[in-house]
């Protein structure tokens, strides 16, 4: 079976075949979750977590979906290296120095600021455990005009034009390609793993990821109701752009011969009122969620993402709203162990900007959190 033949997209579409460039990178479908322990004690009528967690072998999560798409077009391009950006934790710019370091691509990573978490000195020993070039900015402004003049200075003197990336893997390309998942997620409908949903739960970051599994799900028929919940500041998510990302993947995907029904997207909602005081600040209530759904059904999330989509389930639980309906929460997060990548590394090596999320403490909420071993 082809790579392409491999995903519910391309079977369904064919012809999508020669727009979206696509390699086969992740352990896909990943497997649907029936927490009929935690769904119960929040008064859920029927609690499913979609694993995507385990979509990789090596790391998981919902990035590795969106980069069989985007490195599949940079290997069309020719490109031999790849540039992306991030905040200093980045799950985005790990997960593509993974998966560009298996398809034999050099990695750069452009980084920002951010609150300190146990994570970020993870994903960074990580990314130099696969040999990332890391580059650490105070703003946007510097990181992208560093990654500009690389990619001119790479293209003239050597004639090799990187690859960009965006921030966080969203393009009209990758939140098409990421259509697969809403798409997969109603074939195991279809075979039995779960009943139709009414809600799906997801989190609303660079919007690829809801973008697609509400595109999916649109074009499988299926009339569940998205909540994406806003994990970022508006500034960086506005709704504008949420809907040029919508009309331009639908355009997209109807060059080859994907269409949804008129009013099918009406049915996403996105939700405000779990980011806290900003990205990547833990809340207390995104670290009850975390403690709940590791406690009564043994999934790890975590305080950026993950951690605050749960938390608006658990406030819609309580209010009443989910008694007798199907829900599904998108577990965007990797829990594939990354001990062996760290391994050896030596965080004095990274760029000076990076050591001091070695050297000072966490944030409280999350402290908290390793002294519970969440």
């Amino acid at each position: 079976m082809s790579a392409h033949e491999s995903r519910p997209l391309h079977q369904r579409y064919p012809d999508l075949r020669e727009v979206l460039s696509h390699v086969a990178l992740g352990m896909l479908p990943t497997p649907v979750q029936h927490a009929v322990e935690l769904g119960e004690r929040l008064g859920v009528g029927g609690l499913h977590i979609k694993r995507d967690d385990l979509s990789g072998d090596v790391y998981g999560g919902n990035k590795v979906r969106k980069l069989e798409f985007l490195l599949g077009d940079a290997l069309r391009a020719g490109a031999r290296e790849v540039l992306t950006f991030g905040a200093a934790g980045s799950n985005h710019a790990l997960a593509t120095a993974i998966y560009a370091r298996a398809l034999g691509l050099r990695a750069s990573s452009y980084l920002l600021p951010q609150p300190n978490a146990r994570y970020v000195e993870r994903n960074l020993l990580a990314a130099s455990g696969v040999g990332a070039a890391l580059h650490y900015f105070e703003d946007r402004e510097h990181a992208q005009a560093a990654a500009w003049a690389h990619s001119t200075r790479m293209e003239m003197e050597h004639g090799e034009k990187p690859y960009v990336i965006p921030f966080g893997g969203t393009t009209p390309m990758s939140a098409a390609g990421d259509a697969d998942a809403g798409l997969e997620l109603a074939a195991q409908v279809e075979r039995g793993e779960l009943p139709v949903p009414d809600l799906v739960y997801v989190a609303f970051g660079s919007m690829g990821t809801a973008a697609g599994v509400a595109l999916g799900l649109a074009l499988a028929g299926i009339e569940a109701e998205v909540r994406a919940v806003r994990v970022v500041p508006s500034v960086l998510s506005p709704l504008t752009q949420w809907r040029s990302l919508l009309a331009d993947a639908l355009v997209l995907l109807a060059s080859g011969g994907a269409t949804i029904p008129d009013g099918a997207l009406d049915r996403v909602r996105v939700v405000d009122g779990y980011l806290g005081d900003g990205y990547a600040q833990f809340t207390p209530e995104g670290v009850e969620a975390i403690e709940l759904v590791k406690a009564f059904a043994g999934v790890t999330l975590e305080g950026t993402y993950t951690g605050k989509t749960f938390a608006a389930l658990i406030a819609d639980a309580r209010a009443g709203e989910l008694a007798g309906r199907n829900v599904v929460f998108w577990n965007t997060y990797n829990s594939r162990d990354l001990g062996p990548l760290t391994a050896g590394i030596d965080y004095r090596e990274l760029p000076e900007g990076l050591h001091p999320y070695f050297e000072t403490d966490v944030q409280p909420l999350d402290a908290r959190l390793a002294e519970l071993g969440a």
